[in-house]
């Protein structure tokens, strides 16, 4: 959101749409990218592992622009990225020791 003090009404109002432009720019070119290679590699653990990192790409820049987070303090923005790694790494872990389950 662009800062209003110095810009009149106007001028903060093509700064913010301006703003959002460039945020659904961002993340519709990601997503084309997405789409191309979903297509153009083979499956395997490389495609989904760069799909998952757009999709973080994606993520950050929702919650950065739409939900105001780039602009609160450092504080929160570790309170909620923090347990969200962990929660990441829970999956992983339970993925990776869930394969050894049925193994004898």
């Amino acid at each position: 959101m662009a800062h209003s003090e110095n810009l009149t009404p106007e001028e903060a109002h093509k700064a913010n749409v301006k703003r959002i432009w460039t945020v659904t720019a961002i993340l519709a070119g990601i997503t084309l990218v997405e789409f191309a290679l979903a297509f153009l590699m083979t499956p395997g653990i490389a495609r989904n592992m760069i799909f998952v990192i757009m999709t973080f790409i994606k993520a950050f820049y929702i919650v950065a622009e739409f939900m105001h987070l780039r602009h609160e303090v450092k504080a929160l923005i570790w309170s909620i990225v923090l347990p969200c790694a962990f929660v990441v790494w829970l999956v992983i872990a339970l993925l990776t020791e869930g394969r050894f389950i049925f193994m004898k």
